[in-house]
């Protein structure tokens, strides 16, 4: 298992490697697409008990950390 943060996790054997909060089989995606979907924190922690609030703001960083890096469209096939 590989710690990306304190709080996110990669392991190819948990969720098909997508990153999960601290190994458990909750990823950052899911928590991601309940924000997006105007879901409170609250909400969330209701939902996932096993979180913690610095789970999801753990999330955002991740999130934004991602976009801080440059990408290229590349043509295939």
């Amino acid at each position: 298992m590989e710690y990306v943060t304190d709080r996110i996790t990669i392991d190819d054997k948990i969720c098909n490697g997508k990153p999960t909060i601290r190994g458990k089989r909750i990823t950052v995606q899911t928590i991601l697409e309940f924000l997006s979907a105007g879901e409170s924190k609250d909400e969330i922690l209701k939902q996932y008990p096993s979180i913690e609030e610095e789970d999801i703001t753990a999330c955002l960083k991740f999130a934004s950390q991602l976009m801080n890096r440059n990408y290229t469209i590349k043509t295939v096939a």
